[in-house]
């Protein structure tokens, strides 16, 4: 999760600076000496969490989190215990007392780390991506592609209609990482297919429509999951 920090102490940055960079799952972006500086990085930046003190010359931490139309998990890190009524009147994930303990740091950062595995879930599988084609961005629907070929640095979509195929400078890594698994599978190094285009499937093959494709070893266990037996 990409993160900043917000203290006016040199030392508080210092310490959760340290604090941040012994957990494998935070990206610290920026550590800010002020709110300004920190509301200049979260206009510009997608930043998932943020670790603030409240009281800083100039606009607050509270002040901060109330100027954000978009927010994103908010810590409290804070000498003062009497405003932690406030924070979780607005939302915050969690209130650090200072001085913190690495302990206590970690916690918070689980409970983050919770949060936002449980958002991701529930967060809509998009139906599109765009491709760049021919110095333009193409627009793709995954539930009109039938199925992805791999030709050395490049690959090849085909679609369900007769839409002529996009030649696309692409591994077949990355786009495993783009088509949603619930709608595609591979099915041998060269080859991702549609699901919901399999017609008909054979022991070493499968079918779209009259079209054939080969199976790999390595992926008859994911076909035989779409079929729920053994081919």
């Amino acid at each position: 999760m990409k993160c900043i920090i917000i203290d006016d102490e040199p030392l508080a940055l210092d310490l959760l600076e340290d604090y941040v960079s012994k957990i494998s799952f935070l990206q610290l972006i920026k550590k800010c000496s002020n709110a300004m500086e920190a509301l200049d990085i979260l206009q510009k930046n997608e930043i998932d969490i943020v670790f603030s003190d409240i009281q800083m010359q100039g606009l607050t931490g509270m002040q901060l989190i109330k100027t954000l139309t978009v927010k994103p998990m908010f810590i409290i890190i804070s000498a003062y215990q009497s405003y932690a009524i406030e924070g979780y009147e607005l939302d915050v994930l969690d209130y650090l007392l200072k001085p913190v303990s690495y302990e206590r740091f970690v916690k918070a950062c689980n409970k983050a780390l919770a949060y936002y595995n449980s958002m991701q879930k529930n967060a809509p599988e998009p139906d599109h991506a765009f491709f760049h084609v021919d110095y333009s961005l193409v627009k793709v629907i995954f539930e009109e592609v039938s199925y992805i070929e791999s030709i050395k640095d490049y690959v090849k979509i085909y679609f369900v209609t007769a839409r002529r195929p996009l030649l696309v400078r692409y591994s077949m890594k990355g786009i495993e990482e783009i088509f949603p698994s619930s709608d595609f599978m591979r099915i041998h190094k060269s080859y991702i297919v549609s699901k919901a285009s399999v017609t008909a499937i054979r022991k070493n093959s499968l079918f779209l429509n009259a079209f054939e494709l080969p199976i790999s070893e390595q992926y008859k266990d994911t076909v035989n999951q779409l079929t729920n037996r053994n081919i």
